[in-house]
């Protein structure tokens, strides 16, 4: 069964970093397509950026292109997301999910299994 498992959330200041990792276990890490996306309080889940398969092909949202940095290293089975320049609208819950499809998609519906997700808190 495959697993997911992030890590790295927290509290940081406006302006400041943090790098989520999620380390996928029980499957073969290469079949999936991950992505990041995010949850805030009263608010529907959102795409934040995603990699394909390969990692040759990454993909933000505006509201994060440019601060964030989504990578993968297939020989250990992880994704990352390095978030810089973090605002006060980033605070959410953020998830990893992995994805079978032949093509990447932005839609949550389309990913097949999903970590328990990492509170990410920046203080306004």
């Amino acid at each position: 069964q495959v697993q997911l498992a992030e890590s790295g959330g927290g509290l940081v200041q406006a302006g400041g970093s943090l790098r989520l990792s999620c380390l996928v276990s029980g499957g073969t890490f290469t079949l999936y397509h991950m992505g990041w996306f995010r949850q805030a309080p009263g608010k529907e889940r959102e795409p934040v950026a995603r990699i394909s398969k390969s990692g040759a092909s990454t993909y933000y949202a505006d509201s994060v292109k440019g601060r964030f940095t989504i990578s993968r290293d297939n020989a250990k089975n992880t994704v990352t997301l390095q978030m810089n320049s973090l605002k006060p609208e980033d605070t959410a819950v953020y998830y990893c999910a992995a994805d079978r499809s032949v093509l990447s998609s932005q839609y949550a519906s389309a990913y097949d299994y999903w970590g328990q997700g990492t509170q990410v808190t920046v203080p306004s």
